[in-house]
């Protein structure tokens, strides 16, 4: 990728990022001087959470995304960068990408451990779209995207239009927008992304698309916002400190506790790559476990009652 592409990317991803903070800092002096309902400390928890974000983000891509030179150097095909479909390519393949990556971050605790801090906030507003992990890029997060490497894209291009991707998705956190008529179930809606981040039983795991839901529908983890069910945003049990410092390192010390008290390789497995919640006696409180508990299915749905097979005799008295 030429140079001067690259630093027009940048250039256009810094100018976007500002943007958005001013439009989230906009979004809670209207809703305020609108008398409406909006938690200060938890936008400034979030600031303080993206300034540190900032300045970890200079791990180089060759940690970040280890192979992914190498897997470039050997790729099997050449795209060409100055051709339009070689970047919409990349784009459904980002897609593509994102979706493996972002359901394992619901689902294997040790991403969870990085992604948690995303979900983190109690409020669903503009400010929780730049609340995100300190440790992402030397978790593995980048991994998920190494096979576009060996597909012919160049990491740096790959990154760009990763970050693209999650710009997309700042204005998607937004409680006030309505839902988007025939967009929806097709597109990243706030509506959509409103279910993502609910804590209610009947809406976890589900929307995990950036841009497009396309991958959720063929997947079966596409669940619509209902209207009788209001989200309540944040985690299944809360996280209350306003402390950037707790909000960005709570779950790796859980993981931690819990990996202290592993009495076994499998437990320890478990606990590192097992969905969150999960406990070696099977008595966690796993997605699945609640669920069952609340007399949901796997996608959330009330479990019909079973007919009783026995015959039935006589009512008494007859």
């Amino acid at each position: 990728m030429p140079p001067e592409t690259l630093s027009t990317l940048r250039f256009v991803l810094i100018a976007l990022s500002l943007l958005a903070l001013g439009a989230a800092l906009l979004e809670g002096l209207v809703m305020t001087l609108a008398r409406r309902a909006y938690d200060w400390r938890e936008s400034l928890a979030s600031l303080a959470v993206a300034i540190v974000r900032r300045l970890v983000d200079v791990v180089p891509l060759a940690i970040a995304m280890p192979g992914g030179y190498w897997l470039y150097q050997h790729r099997i095909v050449s795209p060409p960068l100055d051709a339009w479909w070689s970047w919409v390519a990349l784009g459904l393949g980002i897609e593509l990408c994102y979706y493996g990556y972002h359901r394992a971050a619901h689902r294997v605790r040790w991403f969870w451990a990085s992604h948690a801090v995303h979900h983190s906030p109690n409020a669903f507003n503009l400010s929780a779209a730049y609340r995100l992990s300190w440790t992402g890029r030397i978790s593995g997060s980048l991994l998920f995207f190494l096979p576009l490497c060996w597909l012919g894209f160049p990491p740096p291009a790959i990154a760009a239009v990763y970050a693209m991707n999650l710009l997309y998705q700042f204005w998607i956190h937004a409680e006030w927008i309505p839902k988007l008529g025939p967009l929806e179930g097709w597109l990243n809606t706030p509506s959509a992304h409103r279910v993502h981040h609910a804590a209610d039983v009947e809406y976890l795991d589900a929307n995990y698309g950036g841009v497009l839901l396309v991958f959720d529908r063929l997947f079966g983890t596409y669940v619509a916002e209902r209207d009788d069910l209001k989200p309540r945003y944040g985690l299944v049990v809360p996280l209350r400190s306003h402390n950037p410092v707790t909000i960005a390192f709570f779950q790796w010390v859980a993981l931690a506790r819990d990996l202290r008290r592993a009495r076994g390789v499998r437990d320890a497995l478990g606990y590192l790559f097992g969905p969150p919640g999960w406990a070696p006696d099977g008595a966690g409180e796993t997605t699945e476990a609640l669920r069952a508990r609340a007399g949901l299915d796997a996608r959330g749905r009330p479990v019909a009652a079973t007919p009783d097979p026995r015959p039935r005799g006589p009512a008494l008295g007859a």
